[in-house]
This record gives structure tokens, sequence and C-alpha cells, in this order.
């Protein structure tokens, strides 16, 4: 008997002392996880203030204010940048005007709208052969033309007398181009252009309603080479 209570005082004293040891603490786990990564802002989207130029040997040089050809400065008869003014320049089947930060804005209200320039240039075809227009498209269109058209003393407008351009072709919206007219070798029209004086200078872009375009500069240029266009060119058709 008192074995046993001696027995029961020891399992009592051990049971207490268990009591008194300090327990482990679970590790804190922070409910809220620490929150991403940022992902990176998407590209800004182009806009006609800042829009994708389509490479080529013409360019536009903003600090001589002139057209090059692999860097060479180009010698232009008329060059217009619209600064704040049409320039002269009209719209048929569509509206044009300037646009707040430069250029001609213009848009094609119906089927075969055309820009001229003004009349009564006088240019001597067979020295300015090149005709670069740089311009971007602000919406879409249909039916791209791109077709340029011009008046001389001897004739109007005519299909017999027209090319489309050698470089530029039809602008992606919110895309800048140069369309490049070689006057010297066009569709039709034979050296027309080089044996004339021109008048005036009709360019069509879409053929359809609905597109619109800003155009930043336009100019007629000399013959982008070494040789001297005059001594290639057959003369001058006497004006009547």
């Amino acid at each position: 008997m008192r074995a046993f209570a001696v027995l029961a005082l020891i399992f009592t004293s051990a049971a207490m002392a268990a009591c008194d040891e300090p327990r482990s603490r679970e590790p804190k786990i922070n409910p809220r996880p620490s929150a991403p990564d940022q992902l990176a802002a998407p590209p800004t989207a182009l806009s006609a203030e800042d829009p994708a130029e389509r490479p080529g040997p013409f360019a536009w040089n903003p600090e001589t204010k002139a057209f090059v050809w692999d860097g060479q400065p180009l010698r232009a008869a008329r060059t217009w940048t619209f600064d704040g003014s049409t320039d002269g320049f009209v719209m048929a089947g569509g509206e044009v005007e300037p646009a707040e930060d430069g250029g001609l804005r213009v848009a094609a209200r119906m089927f075969d709208s055309a820009i001229r320039t003004p009349s009564g240039l006088a240019l001597p075809g067979r020295r300015y052969t090149h005709v670069l227009v740089r311009v971007t498209r602000l919406a879409g269109g249909a039916q791209w033309d791109g077709a340029l058209h011009y008046v001389t003393d001897a004739h109007p407008e005519s299909a017999q007398f027209t090319t489309k351009p050698v470089q530029g072709d039809k602008p992606e919206i919110n895309e800048t181009v140069i369309l490049v007219y070689d006057m010297a070798k066009p569709l039709a029209g034979g050296e027309d252009w080089t044996t004339s004086v021109i008048d005036r200078i009709r360019i069509d872009f879409d053929d359809a309603a609905g597109g619109e375009f800003l155009i930043h500069q336009v100019a007629i240029t000399e013959t982008p080479s070494a040789a001297t266009p005059s001594d290639q060119a057959p003369p001058l058709r006497p004006r009547t």
C-alpha cells in the first residue's frame, strides 16, 4: 500500500513538470501573399503623330526640310509642307483642310475622289521627273488606287497619261509611306511628261469613300541620278 502511494506521487510530479515546459510555436503564415510583379505595360499604339514609317531609299529630312535619295538631297522645283494652309491644294469628292499639327488632312467621301495641286506650275518635265508624296493613312478605306494624272498645255487629265508609285504603294492605318512616281517611266504616256511643261498634278488615293489621310509633304524633284536629266531626256515641246 505504501509502495503504491509512492508511485502515485512520482507520477503526479512528472505530469506537473511536463505542464511547465514551453510549447513549440508554429511559424506564422502571412495570410496575404506578396503581390505579383507588375506586368510590363503593353507598347503604346501608334498614332498619326507618331506613325511607323516604311523604309526605302527615298526619305524626308526634317532638318533640311527636303527629300533625300540614299541620303543625298534632291533638288525640288516645288515643295509643299502645308504649315497651317492647304497651299492651294483642292479635293474633288472629299474634304481637305490643314491639320492642327501640320500637314494636310484629306477625307474621301465618294467614289473616285481626287487631290489636285495648284495649276500654273510651269515645270519642265525633262528636268523634274519625280513626284514624291509623304502620307499617313488615318482611317481605313477600300479599293486603293494611288494613280497620278497630270495636265499640260497639250492635254487635260487622261487615262492615256498616268502612272502608279514605284515606291510606297498602299499604306496601312497609322503607317507613313512615301509614294514615289517616276514620270520618266510612266505606265501610260511614254515620253509625254519629259517632253512637256507640267501645269497641274492630280493624285488619287482610294477609289471608294471612307479613307482618310494626312499628307505631310509633296515635292516635284529632279531625277535621283548622277547623270544630268536634261542630257538624258528629249527636248521639250514648244508651248502653244
